[in-house]
């Protein structure tokens, strides 16, 4: 996606968290991420904003640190959240296109890095505020979703951190069925290779709408939300070992 389309989605994304945070309560559990309740998914997603804010607006070129999160709750809680998230839009709103700063996933420029990074780190806590609401995320653009299953195969899963590992070389592919788009994911002892395409067999296979996948993948919704064809402990592998943590 665009850099700008990537900003609109992060003041929806950013909009309707609130939005769904505040009618939950600050009390409310967030089946999605067990043991947190909506304060601590306020407090982690508005420090996430303000220290994105930071690269962009102050230019640090190597690894900053964050603030640390607030000791707010309530009314004021939402407030501190819905002022930094309207702090990091027009960061990317105004910054250059060629701002130069830090930043840890591979890009074609720093300024489309953290307006993809935000807009899916967003949505994702949107996801999880809806299912402190209503028991379960609400709906995500095909487009959007697409984009975030990209980010999270071909360069969140590359990384060396990443534990989705296998001792023997696997192969999984995920397909979305309303977009066309197809990843080929090389599993081994090494980091995930992804390559957008479907050539050659595989072990395992997921299918699903974006929207299904996005969330399946990034362990919002079970996997039982797509289809499951082929090795399922290869998926299973997925769901144990994929997640990604703030630290």
């Amino acid at each position: 996606m665009e850099t700008a389309g990537l900003i609109k989605a992060l003041v929806r994304e950013g909009q309707l968290l609130a939005t769904a945070a505040s009618e939950a309560g600050p009390e409310a559990a967030v089946p999605t991420c067990p043991g947190w309740n909506v304060r601590d998914l306020l407090r982690h997603t508005g420090t996430v904003h303000r220290w994105a804010t930071a690269f962009v607006n102050e230019g640090h070129t190597s690894f900053h640190p964050g603030a640390g999160e607030p000791d707010l709750d309530g009314d004021e809680l939402l407030e501190w959240f819905r002022e930094g998230h309207g702090l990091l839009v027009a960061a990317l709103s105004e910054a250059p296109a060629d701002v130069e700063c830090w930043t840890f996933l591979p890009a074609p420029s720093p300024l489309a890095f953290w307006a993809r990074r935000q807009a899916h780190e967003t949505s994702i806590h949107r996801a999880d505020a809806e299912s402190a609401l209503a028991g379960k995320p609400g709906t995500v653009a095909a487009a959007f979703a697409a984009d975030g299953i990209d980010e999270l195969l071909c360069a969140f899963h590359a990384r060396p951190k990443s534990r989705v590992r296998t001792k023997e070389v696997r192969i999984l592919r995920v397909r979305a069925i309303d977009t066309d788009d197809v990843w080929t994911v090389r599993l081994s002892t090494e980091p995930a290779q992804t390559e957008r395409t479907e050539e050659g067999p595989a072990d395992c296979e997921l299918s699903g709408t974006a929207e299904q996948l996005y969330l399946a993948l990034w362990n919002r919704l079970p996997l039982t939300a797509a289809s499951v064809t082929g090795d399922a402990e290869l998926a299973q592998l997925w769901r144990e070992q994929s997640a990604i943590t703030w630290s």
